[in-house]
C-alpha cells in the first residue's frame, strides 16, 4: 500500500465502459465526488464491441421481455434527440421466408422454452411489428413498420434471395462512434463535477478493505471511497475477486462482427440494415456503417474477454450467411477491411441458449462484509441501447444509500457534442457557415465535422485553421484533428486516437504512413522520446493486424 494519505471520494466506479460512464456522468451532475477507473482505455472493452446498434430489441417480445423493450425504445428515442451528432435513424428490412411458421414455436419460447424459435413467419412478424410500434410510441422519433411484398421487396432490393415471400420494414438506429460517445460521457461527468476524476490506464494496485490503491500512469493512489461500483463487464467476477468477494455473476457470450469494402452491397442496402435469420436460425445483420458493410453477429458462449478475437470459422459464417441472404452478389475474405469480438456481460444463465439469455440488467449489492468497510454494487447485464435508464436506476440506489439528493435528470440531457447541435434545415446552415466564418474553414468541411463531432466540431476547426494538414491515405482526416483530440480527450496511447476517439482504424483507412503520422504528434503532444514512440507505433501496428485483420497498406 501506498504511504500517501488516502483521498476520501464518494464512489469509485472500475470499469469505463457504457454503463461505467453513464452512471459516473449521472453521480457528477448530482454533485457527488466519483472517480470513474478502467485497466484499459475508457470505452475499449466490450463497449468498443458492438453490432453498433441503438435498438428497442425486437427479439425480446419472443422472451416475453415486454418491459425491456419499452426501455430500449423509449431510450433509443431519448438518444436520437440526445446524441444527434452520433446516432442517427436505420431503417431496417427483415426478410420473410413463410406466412404461417413460427408461432406455436414463439409461443413455446414465451412460455419458457430455452430453445430458440426457427423461420419467423410473416403473420407472427406483422404482429411484432405492430407491437413494436406501440411500445416506440413515446418520444416517438421515427415512422410506423411497413409490411412489403415479395414483388416489392426484391425492387428495393434486387440481390436479396426469391426465396422470401415478404419483407417488413421497420426504424431502429445506430451509433456512429460508439467509443466516442463513452469518452463524451465521462467529458460531461467531468464538467458537470470538477472534483470528480477519470483515470484509464488505471488497475487496482491492491485493498486491505479500508482503502483501494490504484496504479496509475502517474503512481499509486491510495482512495478510500464510501461505496464501489463494479462496472467491470465480463470482467466483473475478476474485479470482485480482488477484494475477496467470491461471485458468479457472469454468464457472458461472443460476439464478433466484420466490416467489408463492398460498394455493391452498399448501393443495394442504400442505407437499410437487413436483420435476418441465417439458416441455422441465429439472428444477423449487415448494413452500411461509414462506408463500409458491417456484419454480425455470432453469440457463442465465451469467457475470456482479454483474449477474444473474430475466428476464421466464424468468418466463414457470415460469409455463408450473407451469400445465401443475397445470392445475386460475391463475397469473400478479401473484401475484409477490419474484423472485431466481444463478450456480452451477461447474467450467468447456465443450460439457456445464447440467443435466449436475457439481455435485461441488475445491479445485485454486497454489503461491506470482514475488513471491506465498503458495499460493492456490480452492474450485470444490461445493453448499449439502456445505459442511461440503467445508470439512473443504480445512480438512484447510490444517492439513497449516501443521504444524496437528485438534483438532475439526465432524460433530456445532450450528450458531449449533442448540446446545442443542429440537425437539420436553416439551422444546421447557419452553424456551418458561421463557423466557416470563424474558424476560416471550408463550408464542406465545417459541415463533414459537424457530422462527425456535433457541436464540438467548433473547436477541432478552429484548432485545423483554414489550412489543415490531411492525412496522405485519409483526406477526410486532418493531423490537427487528431493533434486536437490528444490534447483534450485524455489520450494516453497511440491506440486510443485511433481506435477509440476516431474511426479512421475501424473502417479500414488506415495506412501505415498515416499511423507514423499520428504516431509522431502524439509524441510531441504527450512527451514521448522516439523509443516510446517506436514502441507505441509497434503495439499499434500489431494489435491492428493480428486481432482486427486491417491491412494498413502503404508503408
Amino acid at each position: 500500500m501506498s504511504a500517501a494519505s488516502p483521498q476520501d471520494i464518494d464512489v469509485l466506479i472500475l470499469g469505463a465502459g457504457i454503463n461505467g460512464a453513464g452512471l459516473f456522468r449521472d453521480l457528477c451532475e448530482q454533485g457527488v465526488t466519483c472517480i470513474i477507473s478502467d485497466k484499459g482505455d475508457f470505452g475499449g472493452g466490450t463497449s468498443a464491441a458492438p453490432s453498433r446498434l441503438i435498438h428497442g430489441g425486437i427479439k425480446y417480445l419472443e422472451t416475453g421481455e415486454l418491459g425491456l423493450v419499452a426501455q430500449s425504445t423509449l431510450e433509443r428515442n431519448l438518444l436520437l434527440k440526445n446524441a444527434p451528432h452520433l446516432v442517427r435513424p436505420l431503417p431496417t428490412v427483415i426478410p420473410i421466408f413463410s406466412w404461417l411458421k413460427g408461432i406455436p414455436a414463439a409461443l413455446r419460447t414465451l412460455m419458457g422454452s430455452t430453445t430458440a424459435p426457427r423461420s419467423r413467419g410473416a403473420v407472427l412478424m406483422k404482429i411484432g411489428l405492430a407491437m413494436y410500434d406501440f411500445y416506440g410510441r413515446r418520444h416517438r422519433v421515427m415512422p410506423r413498420h411497413q409490411l412489403w411484398s415479395r414483388r416489392r421487396a426484391l425492387q428495393e432490393i434486387p440481390p436479396l434471395t426469391p426465396r422470401i415471400v415478404a419483407a417488413g420494414q421497420y426504424y431502429d438506429a445506430t451509433v456512429t462512434q460508439p467509443e466516442r460517445l463513452v469518452w463524451e460521457l465521462i467529458a460531461d461527468g467531468l464538467r458537470a463535477n470538477p472534483a470528480s476524476r477519470a483515470l484509464n490506464h488505471t488497475a487496482i494496485a491492491g485493498s486491505d478493505g479500508t482503502q483501494v490503491t490504484l496504479g496509475t500512469p502517474d503512481g499509486a493512489l491510495p482512495l478510500r471511497p464510501r461505496l464501489i461500483v463494479n462496472a467491470g463487464g465480463p470482467w466483473i467476477d475478476r474485479i470482485n475477486a480482488q477484494f475477496g468477494l467470491a461471485s458468479k455473476l457472469i454468464g457472458g457470450t461472443k460476439g464478433s462482427h466484420i466490416l467489408l469494402d463492398h460498394p455493391e452491397l452498399l448501393a443495394a442496402l442504400n442505407g437499410r440494415m437487413i436483420y435476418f435469420e441465417a439458416d441455422d436460425g441465429r439472428i444477423c445483420l449487415v448494413f452500411d456503417y461509414l462506408g463500409r458493410a458491417l456484419v454480425g453477429s455470432t453469440d457463442i458462449r465465451a469467457d475470456d474477454p482479454d483474449s477474444v478475437t473474430c475466428t476464421e470459422a466464424e468468418i466463414d459464417y457470415f460469409m455463408a450467411a450473407l451469400a445465401g441472404l443475397l445470392p445475386g452478389l460475391q463475397f469473400d475474405r478479401s473484401q475484409i477491411v477490419y474484423a472485431y469480438a466481444g463478450i456480452r456481460p451477461l447474467p450467468n444463465s447456465e443450460g439457456v441458449a445464447p440467443g435466449l439469455i436475457s439481455r435485461d440488467h441488475s445491479a445485485p449489492v454486497a454489503e461491506p462484509e470482514g475488513q471491506r468497510r465498503w458495499p460493492i454494487i456490480s452492474l450485470v447485464g444490461g445493453k448499449w441501447t439502456t445505459f442511461r435508464g440503467f445508470s439512473e436506476e443504480v445512480a438512484d440506489t447510490v444517492l439513497a444509500r449516501l443521504g444524496h439528493p437528485r438534483r438532475v435528470s439526465t432524460q433530456g440531457l445532450p450528450i458531449g457534442g449533442g448540446r446545442d447541435c443542429p440537425t437539420e434545415g436553416t439551422a444546421r446552415q447557419h452553424w456551418i457557415d458561421q463557423t466557416a466564418r470563424a474558424t476560416g474553414a471550408r463550408p464542406s468541411r465545417a459541415a463533414r465535422l459537424l457530422d462527425r463531432y456535433g457541436s464540438t466540431a467548433h473547436a477541432i476547426l478552429a484548432h485545423e485553421g483554414a489550412t489543415p494538414t490531411m492525412l496522405q491515405d485519409a483526406p477526410d482526416y486532418s493531423l490537427q484533428e487528431f493533434d486536437w483530440m490528444v490534447r483534450h480527450e485524455q489520450v494516453g496511447h497511440l491506440a486510443d486516437v485511433v481506435m477509440r476517439r476516431s474511426a479512421i482504424a475501424v473502417t479500414g483507412q488506415l495506412s501505415t504512413r498515416d499511423l507514423a503520422s499520428i504516431a509522431a504528434l502524439c509524441a510531441r503532444a504527450l512527451g514521448w522520446d522516439s523509443t516510446r514512440e517506436q514502441q507505441e507505433l509497434a503495439l499499434t501496428r500489431d494489435l491492428l493486424i493480428d486481432r482486427h485483420r486491417i491491412r494498413l497498406g502503404a508503408a
